[in-house]
């Protein structure tokens, strides 16, 4: 018998939390491992606990629902929550088939928790079956998630962190660069760096519009950092920055830079 789901429950209104709990008593397959109160303590729970399910304010203190999917680096397993028509309306366009909206029935609910299930079921079955491709798009897709969680990051031109028990807004502009290491990212400004959870994939897709380049599988470059680049022999090219560091590009990396450069940039 597979244990049953671990369900976190992220809303700043407690007769909301007190509803939910209510609606998922007839579920016994469900087990809330922590309620939280603020988007502070969502993105600790959710770094913690691992759950399989959250369901999720948008409007919470501290931090929106979308920063904590941020900081969390979390893309599936997630129904919304929003007493908010114009975002829910939005994310149906975009195709997200689930979210709740303020106030919902216990028959909403259900629909809702069900559909969550079968895409939890059809995401473990693909892990166990890579080779298998589902046959319904059920609940809210990781692509969707990314994608809001984007337009998000880039309309307030800043990534977010959480760095030993406090949350950094780091602005687009100060980035010089950022490094992938192993499971995490370190984002390098001027005067600080930062560590993150996150692959550089991840990042990169969050910094889509802002002027960022993949310069190497472990770097990507803002533009504005960068003196020039150099050829110390003729197997490597380096981005020398204004700083004075140098940073690896690759051929690929190269080929991605080439429209950025102008007359003069290599040396």
């Amino acid at each position: 018998m597979s244990r049953p789901l671990h369900v976190v429950i992220a809303d700043d209104e407690e007769l909301a939390r007190r509803l939910i709990i209510e609606y998922l008593r007839p579920h016994p397959d469900i087990t809330i491992v922590a309620e939280c109160e603020t988007g502070t303590e969502a993105v600790d729970a959710i770094q913690r606990q691992q759950p399989d399910l959250i369901f999720l304010d948008i409007q919470m203190p501290e931090l929106t629902g979308l920063e904590v999917l941020e900081i969390s680096g979390r893309h599936t397993g997630v129904i919304f929550t929003t007493a908010y028509d114009q975002f829910a309306l939005r994310a149906f366009d975009l195709h997200a088939v689930d979210y709740l909206l303020k106030p919902f029935s216990q028959v909403r609910f259900d629909l809702a928790l069900d559909k969550a299930k079968r895409l939890l079921a059809t995401d473990k079955q693909t892990k166990t079956s890579p080779t298998q491709v589902p046959q319904d798009n059920i609940g809210v897709t990781p692509n969707v998630i990314q994608h809001l969680v984007a337009d998000n990051s880039i309309k307030n031109q800043r990534l977010m962190v959480r760095e030993r028990g406090q949350t950094h807004s780091i602005p687009m502009g100060d980035i010089r660069f950022i490094k992938a290491e192993d499971d995490y990212i370190w984002i390098h400004t001027a005067s600080q760096r930062w560590m993150k959870t996150q692959t550089l994939s991840e990042v990169e897709a969050l910094l889509q519009s802002a002027p960022f380049v993949r310069i190497h599988r472990s770097y990507l470059l803002h533009l504005t950092a960068m003196s020039h680049i150099e050829r110390p022999n003729k197997d490597s090219i380096v981005a020398v920055l204004k700083s004075g560091e140098t940073l690896p590009v690759s051929r690929a990396g190269y080929e991605r830079l080439k429209p950025h450069l102008s007359g003069g940039t290599t040396q």
